[in-house]
C-alpha cells in the first residue's frame, strides 16, 4: 500500500515499485483519511508513506495500523526518531532512488518471513504465573474439578499445570486446529496422543499412574468434527 498526498511523488513512487521483485502495489492513496478507511478492507503487509501530508501525518497513520510494516519515505530527516519509535522498517530520504528503495524492501521481505515462522507454544496464565506450553509436549487440557473456569494441561511427560480462568473457545483460538480438538464438554486432546478410537472413546499411547492407557469419551455433540480431523 503507498500513502503520499503528492501525486506526482506518488506515482514515481508506484513505477518503482513495480520494478521491484516480490513487491505488488495493492493500491495507491493521496488522502491518508481515505488511506484508513479502506484498508481494513484490502490484504496487504506493507505501506510506503510519506509523514508530511496535510490533516494527519504519516507518523499518526502508521501509529493506527495494528501489526502493519510500515517504510517511510520522506524529504525530512528530523523524523527519523519518531518513525524507528514506531518500529518502522525503513526511513528513505527523497527523492526516492531505485537501489535504495530495494534495500527497505528487502529489510521488509525479511521480516515477514520471519513473522510467517509458525509459532510452537502459547502464553497463558496459571497459579505459578506466566508459562509457555509448547504445542509437541501438551498431551489433554480437562476442565479443573474445583472451577469450571480453570483448567489443567496434562503434558505428555506426566506433569500438569494449572491455568486460570480460560475457556475452551480461547484454547482453541491459541492452538493449532491440525493438532487439538475437542472431543467432549470437559476434555481437548492432543491428536498425535491417538491410538486406537471408536465412535464412543479414543484410546491414547498415554499411560495412567495405574499403568493403564488413558481412555477419553467421545461425546455425540463432538463426534462429527472429531471424524473429520482424524480423516484429513
Amino acid at each position: 500500500m503507498l500513502l503520499d498526498d503528492e501525486l506526482p511523488g506518488l506515482a514515481y513512487l508506484k513505477m518503482l515499485c513495480e520494478q521491484i521483485p516480490h513487491l505488488e502495489v495493492v493500491k495507491a492513496f493521496n488522502n491518508p483519511h481515505l488511506f484508513l478507511a479502506e484498508a481494513p478492507l484490502l490484504e496487504y503487509d506493507l505501506c510506503i508513506m510519506d509523514v508530511e501530508m496535510p490533516g494527519m501525518s504519516g507518523l499518526q497513520v502508521a501509529n493506527l495500523l495494528s501489526g502493519k510494516m510500515v517504510i517511510f519515505a520522506t524529504a525530512y530527516r528530523e523524523y527519523a526518531a519518531e518513525a524507528f519509535d514506531l518500529d518502522a522498517v525503513d526511513y528513505i530520504r527523497k527523492p526516492i532512488q531505485k537501489d535504495r528503495l530495494e534495500q527497505s524492501v528487502q529489510k521488509a521481505l525479511k521480516r515477514h518471513e520471519v513473522s510467517q515462522v509458525p509459532k510452537e507454544f502459547i502464553q497463558v496464565n496459571t497459579n505459578r504465573g506466566k508459562t509457555l506450553i509448547y504445542f509437541n509436549q501438551l498431551g489433554y487440557i480437562t476442565t479443573a474439578e474445583t472451577d469450571s473456569r480453570d483448567k489443567i494441561a496434562y503434558l505428555k511427560d506426566g506433569t500438569s499445570l494449572y491455568l486460570k480462568n480460560i475457556s475452551f473457545d480461547k484454547l482453541l483460538q491459541m492452538l493449532p486446529t491440525a493438532l487439538f480438538c475437542r472431543i467432549n464438554k470437559k476434555e481437548m486432546i492432543s491428536l498425535d496422543i491417538i491410538k486406537v478410537f471408536t465412535l464412543e472413546e479414543i484410546t491414547t499411547t498415554l499411560i495412567s499412574p495405574e499403568g493403564k492407557p488413558v481412555v477419553f469419551t467421545l461425546s455425540e455433540i463432538y463426534k462429527t468434527n472429531f471424524l473429520q480431523r482424524v480423516k484429513n
